[in-house]
């Protein structure tokens, strides 16, 4: 696959969604320098992933280009596929975690956190029937980098 900067990626998308999106505003929503904008626009357009129309003398019109429209697709793929990989670890992890506590008689368990990882472990636990407690009472579980940390008091 085609090598594309988090920038450049950005500025494809940008320009789908507006074809007559100005310099300026990618700026403002890219939080990058008018300047770095048209230097990867022109970086882009060199590549043949943009094309750009002159309307007038002080307006353009950006489109992306059939390659350039390829090049953003296998990106969002890529983005897509890795996601779904990411989605299944923590997904498998949950489970193994539920089917223990499970076979160890718990019943209930705080979930620490609240981002994405803990809602795929928080949708394991109602899955399996395991209550969810509105405070740490017993078996405490958290997101610890890309795992699943489990914590009982005795």
């Amino acid at each position: 696959m085609t090598e594309i900067k988090p920038h450049e990626y950005e500025l494809l998308n940008e320009i789908a969604q507006d074809s007559m999106v100005t310099q300026a505003s990618l700026s403002d929503r890219l939080g990058i320098a008018v300047g770095s904008v048209n230097w990867y626009i022109k970086r882009l357009i060199h590549r043949g992933w943009v094309k750009v129309s002159h309307l007038d003398r002080t307006r353009l019109k950006y489109d992306l280009t059939p390659e350039g429209m390829s090049v953003f697709t296998q990106r969002a793929l890529l983005y897509a596929r890795d996601s779904l990989k990411v989605y299944s670890r923590f997904r498998k992890r949950a489970k193994l975690l539920i089917t223990e506590l499970q076979q160890k008689g718990v019943k209930q368990v705080y979930l620490e956190g609240d981002d994405e990882a803990t809602d795929i472990l928080r949708l394991t636990c109602i899955e399996a029937g395991i209550d969810l407690s509105d405070a740490p009472n017993g078996v405490t579980m958290k997101v610890v980098g890309q795992d699943y940390q489990v914590n009982t008091k005795d």
